[in-house]
């Protein structure tokens, strides 16, 4: 099976070790994975900010660079839920790259749903020796409606305790642009995500976005707390103890 990486702007700058952890995780499944050069922004940014005419442009370079895929793996559920429910929106005056948008978003998956999903993985032989939480992102939650995938990823990894999380399926703040133009909204969100974390005891909080991850380990940093943040492939691919 043949797999190109969407590493996404955020993980490609600043958390490159993440996607990292993804191919290795495909590889071990027997996928061929590939990194088109090609690739840029999804576009979101733009979109959000209301520059749809920019977006396009950025838009139409992501789906050349992916369209000759068979598949396209990312470890965002943002990005992902971006190309799946704006792409065709925002060609919707262009036939042609509307229907290449559909095309791609087919094939286009978001890392935990591929794997459960596609592959039909669910048990990956990881092991954590440590208390660990998880925040589900509202864009994997609720543009591409994941829900199980990263908890039956999660019940099969070995010696780590799962603890659930207080309102677990509350912002945490972040939102890309969101947290730049409402940010006395975002700072207030992000805290009480933080105290729900730090109300479960977790040693380790696991997410499927850096994003979100990048913001509630601010928070948590802010306030001199010792939690750990780790993307889920991370935790799959890794393994090892709490620290």
């Amino acid at each position: 099976m043949k797999v190109s990486l969407f590493i996404t702007c955020l993980a490609d700058m600043m958390y490159p070790e993440v996607g990292e952890s993804v191919v290795r995780l495909l590889h071990k499944y027997g996928c061929e994975v590939d990194f088109p050069e090609l690739q840029t922004c999804c576009g979101q940014p733009a979109f959000n900010s209301g520059y749809q005419d920019e977006a396009r442009v950025v838009a139409r370079q992501w789906i050349s660079a992916f369209e000759h895929s068979d598949y396209v793996v990312s470890p965002s559920g943002s990005c992902t839920g971006m190309i799946h429910h704006y792409y065709p929106d925002l060609f919707r005056d262009e036939p042609e790259w509307k229907a290449k948008a559909e095309a791609i978003i087919a094939k286009t998956y978001e890392f935990s749903q591929f794997l459960v999903k596609v592959l039909g993985v669910t048990d990956v032989g990881a092991s954590f020796a440590g208390k660990v939480t998880y925040h589900p992102s509202c864009h994997a939650m609720r543009l591409l409606g994941i829900r199980s995938e990263p908890g039956q990823l999660m019940e099969h990894v070995r010696g780590m305790e799962l603890v659930d999380l207080p309102h677990c399926e509350d912002c945490c703040g972040f939102g890309g642009t969101f947290a730049v133009k409402m940010a006395d909204m975002s700072e207030a969100m992000v805290c009480e995500k933080a105290k729900n974390v730090l109300a479960t005891g977790a040693e380790v909080l696991v997410g499927t976005d850096m994003g979100c991850l990048m913001n509630i380990d601010g928070r948590l940093n802010k306030e001199g707390k010792p939690v750990r943040v780790m993307h889920l492939a991370q935790l799959l691919e890794q393994g090892g103890t709490a620290r």
